[in-house]
């Protein structure tokens, strides 16, 4: 259903089962999927696409041109996968020509209020952006993390898997996956033990994971000291996926433990 009020173009692509509230204003070359509820005062403009089973809070953005200097006007792109909110005020843009042209949004994320997300970002799965979290262009946010109420992400930064960062944290280098970060300018505090038991990781893999934590990072020499695994450690498969996130950047600052 479209309310009378909405504003919407005969080109945009709207599925069935949309709701559409009052006031709502959607674009030319927007495309929203089945069972999608847009609630009322919502914009959405530019090549967006948007999957099933959504829902956008009032007062919500979607779309809009990047807020980057750089941005000519050239052709981008904003995609949205299935089953996210985004609650009031939520404000999301498109790539731009420096990062791919590209920002893309998984399925089943949580976007609270007040939440943005600049040009050319990778937010994956099953994410929750708590109430005014500010995310800064090309930043990666990996399946299953969380980001505390009133964060800043500098751009370029990766957030990894199953990680939480704490309320009101500067996040200005990278956080492990599975990583607890926080502080003024963030530093690593160990592991998101809750989340991992949460997720119904094994006592044994999470001790393991413990025990690596300890060797990476008991000095700042923190890639050289990944050398210093035995093999049962660099073979569990969590344990990887934090010395791979390590290695796959080398030119990206680490959070580390405070003092390192």
């Amino acid at each position: 259903m479209i309310h009378k009020t909405a504003i919407v173009d005969s080109k945009a692509k709207i599925s069935v089962n949309v709701n559409i509230g009052p006031n709502c204003i959607i674009g030319p070359e927007v495309e929203i999927g089945t069972n999608s509820v847009i609630h009322s005062h919502v914009n959405i403009v530019g090549n967006t696409k948007i999957g099933e089973n959504n829902q956008i809070y009032p007062f919500s953005s979607i779309g809009t041109p990047p807020q980057d200097l750089k941005y000519n006007g050239e052709k981008n792109l904003l995609v949205i996968g299935n089953n996210n909110k985004f609650r009031e005020y939520v404000n999301i843009n498109p790539g731009t020509e420096q990062g791919g042209g590209l920002t893309r949004i998984g399925d089943n994320n949580l976007l609270m209020v007040y939440c943005h997300v600049a040009h050319d970002c990778m937010i994956s799965n099953n994410i929750v952006l708590a109430n005014n979290v500010q995310v800064g262009g090309h930043v990666n946010i990996q399946n299953n993390a969380i980001v505390g109420g009133s964060c800043a992400i500098h751009q370029f930064s990766r957030i990894g898997e199953f990680s939480m960062i704490g309320g009101m944290t500067g996040v200005l280098s990278d956080v492990i996956p599975f990583g607890l970060s926080m502080g003024n300018r963030n530093n690593l505090m160990g592991l998101n033990l809750i989340g991992l038991r949460r997720a119904k990781v094994s006592n044994d893999n999470i001790k393991k994971m413990q025990l690596a934590y300890e060797i990476i990072f008991k000095t700042s020499n923190f890639r050289e000291n990944i050398e210093q695994l035995n093999n049962d450690l660099k073979n569990n498969e969590f344990v990887k996926k934090i010395i791979n996130f390590i290695n796959s950047d080398k030119k990206r600052p680490i959070s580390l433990p405070p003092n390192k």
